[in-house]
């Protein structure tokens, strides 16, 4: 069944690019400018998922994102500017699913929806003893469930974006070893799509704080300088 992806940006530039290299990976697209009108739209005639810009006139996409979890729980990328880590703080806490950063590679793109869409259907299959799914990870304190995109430390929620869990989930299989940052890119961009050094490092980050948040003793996650990063279990 061919998905459909809303887009919502009040550049009509970016509308129109996105869209026809949507449609041409086969993806049906529906665009709006309007932050309101798409509102509407969405609620009545839900899309499979839904890319939001962050900073539109009238409604931004934070606020277009908390009415619509009023009543759908559809797939929501944002798009925003590489300062806007608060907004993106808001943005998960409110049940966005993941963030890219302006200015983006449609390849990135393409690839996160194709990872978010594929996560949105495992989800709606009930379990199965003669259906594979892939083993939950558990290593100390933490719990990874790749199958369902859940993550848990010390039995808390942790919420990741879809490159942060692939992340933590490529360091975690093996603790103890080190994973450079050219690994943690192909594990986290796929499609040979290319991003700096500074970009893993950024992930690092934001990975530490979210833990944090749930437990300020957080250390899980070691850099070696020059090296990479490696996951310590406890």
């Amino acid at each position: 069944m061919t998905a459909t992806i809303a887009l919502v940006d009040d550049d009509k530039n970016i509308l129109t690019s996105v869209s026809i290299a949507l449609q041409t990976e086969g993806f049906l697209t529906r665009i709006y400018s309007d932050p309101e009108s798409a509102l509407k739209a969405l609620l009545d005639n839900p899309a499979d998922l839904a890319v939001f810009d962050i900073k539109m006139p009238r409604m931004d996409g934070l606020e277009l994102l908390r009415r619509l979890r009023e009543k759908s729980q559809m797939p929501v990328i944002f798009l925003t500017s590489k300062a806007d880590e608060l907004d993106e703080a808001l943005g998960l806490a409110m049940g966005a699913d993941d963030y890219i950063a302006k200015p983006f590679s449609q390849r990135l793109l393409l690839a996160r929806i194709r990872a978010i869409l594929r996560r949105a259907e495992v989800s709606k299959i009930p379990d199965a003893p003669d259906q594979p799914v892939a083993d939950p990870i558990i290593r100390g304190r933490l719990e990874m469930d790749p199958a369902r995109h859940r993550v848990k430390w010390n039995g808390q929620d942790v919420t990741l974006t879809v490159t942060e869990f692939l992340i933590l989930e490529t360091l975690a299989q093996r603790p103890g070893v080190v994973k450079n940052r050219n690994q943690l890119m192909d594990a986290a961009y796929q499609d040979d799509v290319y991003v700096d050094d500074r970009t893993i490092d950024s992930h690092i980050k934001r990975l530490r704080r979210k833990f944090r948040e749930v437990d300020s003793d957080f250390n899980a996650i070691d850099t070696l300088y020059g090296a990479g990063y490696r996951f310590s279990e406890e």
